[in-house]
């Protein structure tokens, strides 16, 4: 004899209210996140001293989005997640490790 239990059999336990709750948080961060237009989304050869714009020798860029790099700590336009601080001479080998080309 076996016996099938299915999600929708359980009373709410608050689980699926917190769950849904937290997927509609993220889905919406990621929506927002979700733009194709940002200064921050760098193409072509990419100049990352000329980024350094308070000359401290660090730089925010995305881990996984290797091209998203900003001077100021933020989030990514195209993934969401928050952008992490690198020295420049880290974003160049990122950029290069990824196929990026960086301007010498």
């Amino acid at each position: 004899m076996f016996l099938t239990v299915s999600c929708s059999d359980n009373k709410d336990t608050g689980m699926n209210t917190k769950t849904d709750k937290v997927q509609k948080q993220v889905q919406e961060k990621m929506k927002d996140a979700k733009q194709t237009t940002s200064e921050l989304i760098r193409k072509g050869e990419i100049d990352v001293a000329s980024i350094d714009k308070n000359g401290d020798g660090k730089v925010f860029e995305c881990p996984m989005d290797w091209n998203v790099i900003s001077d100021e700590a933020g989030d990514c336009p195209v993934c969401g997640m928050h952008l992490k601080e690198f020295s420049l001479s880290d974003v160049k080998a990122n950029l290069e490790k990824y196929g990026y080309k960086v301007k010498q």
